[in-house]
């Protein structure tokens, strides 16, 4: 299991740090996880996890 930040978050998606934000609180994204104090990260497997079920989605509707 690896934990990753947020800059390894937004180089994974190509997302804005608003815009990933934007969807946890929409709950479209996964939530981060608290580490220590303020610092949170995200585990690799669900911004995975998030990205192949994107592509899913593109391929079940593929003329948008």
């Amino acid at each position: 299991m690896k934990i990753i930040r947020l800059s390894g978050v937004i180089e994974t998606t190509g997302l804005a740090r608003s815009t990933i934000y934007k969807l946890i609180g929409e709950g479209g994204f996964p939530r981060p996880v608290p580490l220590v104090g303020r610092s949170v990260g995200w585990l690799e497997s669900e911004v995975q996890e998030w990205i192949k079920d994107r592509i899913a989605q593109r391929d079940l509707n593929p003329h948008r």
